[in-house]
């Protein structure tokens, strides 16, 4: 899962959708010359993830000797590029990994299978239902949540305690916190956080505390231009305040916790998901810790489980009941999850999740102990969003940008990117 919202896709719906159109579409998948039945995985990921993927990889194997997998893997914005390049030409892998806003455009491109052919073989009993659903589009189930993660306000330890100011709490609202940021940017004379008006994510948690969501069901906008507005009149006057991160530094966060206040020592905290708020702990000499989003006036909780990345199986793949058996074993074999630890996230597998939790260390116990702390107190995560949220995300950063620079007030910079994302949700 990347660690702020990322920008960009290169292939777009009509393009994956004219995958299922191409003469000579074949399936992916091949049986060797010693009769073993060869499976692609690929993912996105570093040289750790690298080592215990293969790790279990190799466990499958000896489980299932008849099958052999050949991995691969690349950073984020080169595996997204090259999955869509296979996708759209009709060679994509047999498993994949993917990210929560390539499911909408991917299943509706014909490249998923339908996960409920392969149902006899991969069991989903033991995953939250409401995080299972995130990989549906209408009824149909294309992807399973391979971790989970949720979003977080990640702090300087000895910054904070260091000023006086009550740590953050569960339960704490939006208002509480620009309280805590007004008083941690008095205190120690830089903002108290890194302004969250830019982010789609945080939107969307401010949404859900008032009980209300970025989309429809049916993937239209469910916010009004006046929510928005409200949103980043919030947000611009606390940074205006000097409470929070100013234009001038807004402008170079790009996703990485390094170019964030916080990741270059200007600030006290930062919103940020749970699992790549690890990249703070060699940024931070004081020691970070993970606090609970803000809620809504009334203690509604804003975040909610994500799953940190899916695993689907090509559409076209010749050995669906192979490719469901590596997705099952990924998911559901508590060896494989003693190998991978919680470097795609917290299990979603009730069960492994409770058997692997003790054995977790370093940052992954402080990301277990964080979600067990709000466990039972989210509500269920939303469906994947529709395919124009990618571009939208871009929309969003440069039309807060506007009004960080005070060139648009938020209102008129809200109705701007109402328009724009109606137009771009039609397209």
């Amino acid at each position: 899962m990347p660690g702020h919202r990322t920008t960009g896709f290169c292939a777009t719906a009509l393009a994956l959708a004219l995958c299922a159109l191409l003469a000579g579409c074949g399936g992916s998948g091949e049986s060797v010359a010693g009769g073993k039945i060869v499976l692609r995985y690929t993912w996105w990921g570093n040289p750790d993830r690298a080592e215990r993927t293969d790790q279990a990889v190799a466990l499958f194997e000896k489980e299932h000797p008849n099958i052999q997998v050949q991995t691969s893997f690349s950073d984020f914005g080169s595996y997204k590029q090259k999955l869509a390049v296979q996708a759209t030409g009709g060679d994509a892998p047999d498993v994949m990994q993917l990210d929560y806003r390539q499911i909408d455009q991917y299943a509706l491109g014909h490249v998923l299978l339908d996960l409920g052919k392969v149902k006899d073989v991969l069991r989903t009993d033991e995953i939250d239902k409401g995080l299972l659903a995130t990989g549906k589009v209408g009824d149909t189930l294309y992807a399973i949540p391979q971790g989970r993660g949720t979003e977080t306000m990640v702090y300087d330890v000895a910054a904070w305690k260091a000023t006086g100011v009550p740590l953050p709490s569960k339960g704490w609202t939006w208002s509480d916190w620009a309280d805590s940021m007004r008083a941690l940017a008095k205190k120690t004379g830089q903002p108290g956080g890194t302004d969250p008006g830019w982010s789609e994510d945080f939107f969307e948690v401010w949404l859900r505390g008032q009980g209300k969501a970025l989309y429809t069901k049916d993937g239209n906008l469910a916010f009004t231009a006046d929510d928005l507005a409200r949103y980043w009149t919030f947000t611009h006057a606390l940074s205006k305040e000097g409470a929070v991160s100013p234009a001038e530094q807004n402008t170079q966060l790009d996703g990485s916790v390094e170019n964030t206040p916080l990741g270059r020592g200007k600030a006290t905290s930062d919103f940020n998901w749970d699992a790549p708020a690890s990249g703070y702990v060699a940024l931070v000499k004081g020691g970070i810790a993970l606090a609970p989003m803000p809620s809504g006036t009334d203690g509604t909780p804003g975040q909610y489980y994500k799953p940190s990345m899916f695993l689907g199986a090509a559409a076209r793949t010749g050995h669906p009941k192979e490719a469901a058996e590596l997705i099952d074993f990924l998911i559901n074999d508590e060896q494989a999850a003693k190998v991978l630890g919680a470097t795609r996230g917290i299990p979603v597998n009730e069960t492994v999740r409770e058997q692997t939790a003790g054995r977790l260390t370093d940052f992954g116990k402080t990301i277990s102990d964080y979600q067990a702390s709000v466990e039972g107190t989210l509500k269920d995560p939303p469906q994947a969003p529709p395919t124009g949220d990618n571009s939208l995300q871009t929309t969003f950063q440069r039309d807060y940008e506007q009004v960080s620079f005070d060139l648009m007030s938020p209102h008129a910079a809200a109705k701007d990117y109402i328009t724009e994302a109606k137009a771009e949700l039609r397209s």
